[in-house]
């Protein structure tokens, strides 16, 4: 991909009757469906969650039925002409960590560590997960998923890249990042040995340039082919207010700096309000029932609004692409259930409602996908001016002067 290819658009997917519970409930029709919106919007790439419990219910067995499915997804993908991006190891989704039986350990969980559940397991284990970088048996498992996933994958003509996974430090964190570069190397060489052409990369995000989590963007962009970011100014405290259009921008242009190579912005967007209203922060529960959280819930033009703002800037930062998040909002037959019980926001967070009409920030995204874009050289960039070694150091103590160098783009910009 280089200046002048076409930018890359797309969008993650759960189906909206379904969310994380799909699997199980595999609906060919419903996919084919959904994935024609997407076509639709002018979108060309799906990037999609293998549910860990769903694909290997225990650590020597990867589901042959779940196979079959993932093989139709594929294969409608392909006949709509969509290209697909499968998530191994979810894993952490949507607020939650979501876990199989036999990854969970007998330590205690720590003090602030997320909701664990499963699909049949509503409340939070009292346990952790096995450290899924460093424990033997989790490594063996991980590779079994791989060589039968990519196995069955990888002469299918709708399958673009792989991803190891989805922010998964927010599932385990590497004990050092040396841990977490040489768990990255030995995922990617398993896959290479068997499909040697497409591209591997690893869905991280704001963790890994506010902090130095374990898995560094730096060493990570040494063993993987395409780099990505996953940002949202409604979540981070360094963006200059909640609707900040140029915060996303900044967050990829930064981990371009830090990888040496331009970025895919793999997750981008915002919760709206179930019905058009106008924005509003709204007090939600938390899992544990101690305390409550504040979160912005957009209204329909401050959302499409947003979205333009963003892409038209990320594009001129250099960027190789952007990727919604996510598909749909969630009916209410979910919102009792893992992950729309607490997390009210994931409710709402789709470029469709819940009755399949698209939202005006999902019409934004189709009136850029019409504009034909293409990756841009960068107009804007991050200067470090310091090695990544540095960076991580401290990375608090840089990111203010770091983004206010930056700047901001002038409306007459936009």
């Amino acid at each position: 991909m280089k200046t002048g290819d076409p930018f890359l658009l797309g969008v993650n997917y759960w189906p909206r009757a379904k969310a994380m519970y799909w699997w199980e409930d595999f609906d060919a029709g419903e996919v084919r469906e959904e994935f024609a919106i997407i076509k639709e919007l002018g979108l060309s790439y799906v990037r999609f969650f293998l549910l860990w419990e769903s694909f290997q219910p225990s650590p020597d067995v990867i589901s042959t039925a779940k196979l079959k499915s993932l093989r139709t997804v594929c294969d409608i993908a392909g006949e709509i002409g969509l290209k697909l991006q499968p998530t191994f190891f979810t894993g952490h989704m949507s607020g939650p960590n979501w876990a199989p039986d036999w990854l969970i350990s007998s330590l205690p969980r720590v003090e602030g560590e997320r909701q664990l559940v499963s699909l049949s397991r509503k409340t939070a284990s009292p346990h952790r997960v096995f450290n899924v970088y460093t424990e033997p048996f989790i490594i063996e498992a991980e590779k079994l998923q791989i060589r039968t996933v990519v196995g069955l994958l990888k002469d299918h003509p709708a399958v673009w890249a792989y991803s190891l996974g989805n922010e998964p430090d927010l599932f385990c964190k590497p004990p050092t990042a040396a841990d977490g570069k040489a768990w990255v190397r030995e995922m990617v060489q398993t896959i290479k040995a068997i499909d040697p052409v497409r591209p591997v990369l690893i869905g991280l995000h704001t963790a890994s340039i506010n902090t130095d989590c374990g898995l560094r963007i730096d060493h990570i962009a040494q063993e993987t082919d395409i780099s990505v970011m996953h940002g949202y100014s409604i979540y981070d405290p360094l963006a200059r207010h909640l609707l900040d259009p140029d915060f996303v921008p900044f967050a990829g242009a930064l981990t371009a700096a830090l990888a040496g190579r331009p970025i895919l912005f793999e997750e981008m967007g915002l919760c709206t309000q179930e019905f058009d209203a106008p924005s509003q922060q709204i007090t939600m529960p938390r899992f544990n029932g101690v305390g409550s959280r504040t979160q912005l819930f957009a209204s329909d033009q401050d959302g499409a609004d947003y979205y333009r703002n963003v892409l038209q800037r990320l594009q001129r930062t250099g960027a190789l692409g952007a990727f919604a998040w996510c598909f749909p909002d969630y009916p209410r037959f979910l919102w009792d259930k893992p992950p729309c019980d607490f997390q009210w926001h994931e409710r709402f967070f789709g470029l469709i409602r819940a009755d399949g009409s698209i939202k005006p920030m999902g019409r934004a995204l189709q009136e850029f996908a019409q504009s034909n874009p293409k990756i841009q050289a960068p107009e804007r960039i991050v200067r470090l001016n310091m090695t990544a070694d540095a960076f991580y150091a401290d990375p608090q103590k840089h990111l203010p002067g770091l983004y206010k160098e930056f700047g901001t783009f002038s409306v007459s910009e936009n």
